[in-house]
């Protein structure tokens, strides 16, 4: 059957920002409680915004923030991001990343995105390279702080924008971490993980994924004819 919608996780997916969001945390954290944290060492891969802040701010502080402190925290991350973004030497498109979605465009899909990032710190990462453009809907980190639920959410807009709802069983995510596997499989959908994040193709099967590719520039296994 013909594939509905394909949802694409963003960090180690489609893009590396080369440690601009670590760089925006560190920045927040530093102004508002004069404390050096890197968040790399205090939270995991694949992990909602919010949940890394929440994790940052228990590691350094040593007790949970307020709901206040953690807008605070929030909001001055989201300052700093755009700045760092623009600036990081590191920050690429992976392989293979703007041809497929040029391809799967002119074929027809309707293409979405499913991301711990909250709404604005996703848009910001994907603008520098012009990105934003191919993705009609997203699931984000400011919907929740559980993959899944952000996940079904993004599946419930894909629906809006598709006119009758999406058939589950017609749609599927790409991502390159085990978390990723685990949200897809629990919003129903089947998902391909992709080799371009810290995991190999191989650890991405054994973590579940229904197929998995090294990069991009590989055709979609799970793609359905156009």
């Amino acid at each position: 059957m013909r594939t509905q919608a394909v949802l694409f996780d963003i960090d180690g997916t489609l893009i590396e920002s080369g440690g601009a969001s670590d760089r925006a945390w560190h920045r927040a954290f530093s102004e508002l409680h004069g404390i050096d944290v890197r968040i790399s060492k205090v939270t995991g891969k694949g992990v909602p915004d919010p949940a890394v802040g929440r994790q940052a701010f228990e590691a350094v502080i040593g007790r949970e923030p307020s709901d206040e402190e953690m807008a605070k925290l929030m909001a001055r991350r989201l300052k700093y991001l755009p700045d760092e973004v623009a600036s990081s030497q590191g920050y690429k498109v992976l392989p293979g990343v703007e041809e497929t979605l040029d391809r799967m465009i002119d074929d027809g899909y309707l293409l979405g995105v499913t991301t711990g990032n909250v709404e604005a710190a996703a848009h910001i990462k994907l603008a520098r390279a012009n990105l934003n453009r191919y993705f009609s809907f997203g699931g984000y980190g400011s919907d929740s702080p559980d993959r899944t639920e952000l996940t079904k959410r993004a599946l419930e807009r894909g629906g809006v924008v598709f006119g009758s709802g999406l058939d589950r069983s017609r749609c599927f995510s790409v991502g390159d971490t085990p978390r990723d596997i685990e949200a897809g499989h629990g919003a129903g959908i089947r998902v391909t993980g992709v080799a371009t994040g810290k995991y190999t193709a191989e650890q991405l099967r054994e973590a579940g994924a229904d197929a998995a590719v090294e990069s991009l520039r590989e055709k979609l296994p799970l793609l359905g004819a156009a």
